[in-house]
């Protein structure tokens, strides 16, 4: 069959046409992949954040735990007390820290804090620990019973109190320590009282409220982790 001139000419239009759009699909394609992979490299970027927090957090913690234990390892059973993986030191016997009902501490805790805080705060107050706390916390929590005559509500409040006024004297006493009177501005500075009433009970493996180890004093560190992590997402944006 013979085209004739009028239809070659359409033919030719027709493929200079094809070749542009040709083009603009494979631009297209272009911009696809390094859309592509400047998300893949975000990613390996949020990734690579996400692991340095990690390590930053991790780092820290486990080396104060580790501290914590090697120093108080040989102590804690005696006053009845343990150490939490977060490094949270728990004295766990009621009838050792204060009198029912009572907020002023007890000879033998006072015993008991001679011998730790000092060697607790040299821990903390280290220039390997210093400038990474944020807070020194004294914990007061109690059961959630006060006497029979209570409605649950008013013996959280009473209880509320009583967890105040216990860690206030348990604050109160430590700052007083001679041993300690070196760091005593630190320590107004970082070391605070915190009645937490019932809010936090320990409970039995059957869910029932342990009435006993509910009743403790916790000394818990917070550490400027938190900081450090909001440097590194800031400082990788």
């Amino acid at each position: 069959m013979t085209l004739k001139p009028e239809d070659l000419g359409k033919k030719h239009q027709a493929e200079d046409h094809w070749i542009p759009l040709r083009d603009l699909m494979t631009g297209v394609m272009m911009i696809f992949l390094l859309v592509a992979l400047a998300y893949m490299i975000k990613v390996e970027a949020e990734i690579k954040k996400v692991k340095e927090i990690a390590i930053v957090y991790d780092q820290l913690r486990t080396e104060l735990y580790q501290d914590l234990e090697e120093e108080f390892k040989q102590d804690l059973p005696k006053w009845g007390a343990e150490l939490d993986r977060d490094s949270t030191i728990r004295f766990k016997e009621p009838e050792v820290l204060f009198s029912t009902g009572k907020d002023e501490l007890k000879p033998m805790f006072k015993l008991i804090l001679d011998d730790f805080f000092p060697r607790y705060m040299k821990i903390l107050t280290s220039a390997k620990y210093r400038n990474a706390i944020q807070e020194v916390r004294i914990e007061g929590h109690t059961s959630s019973i006060w006497n029979n005559s209570t409605t649950n509500e008013e013996a959280y409040f009473l209880n509320m109190a009583l967890s105040q006024a216990r860690t206030r004297s348990t604050v109160h006493y430590v700052l007083e320590l001679p041993s300690v009177a070196s760091e005593a501005g630190w320590l107004r500075t970082y070391l605070t009282a915190n009645g937490l009433s019932s809010s936090k009970l320990v409970v039995n493996e059957d869910g029932t409220e342990n009435f006993s180890r509910s009743q403790r004093v916790e000394f818990r560190v917070r550490t400027d982790a938190e900081s450090r992590i909001a440097r590194i997402i800031e400082t990788s944006k």
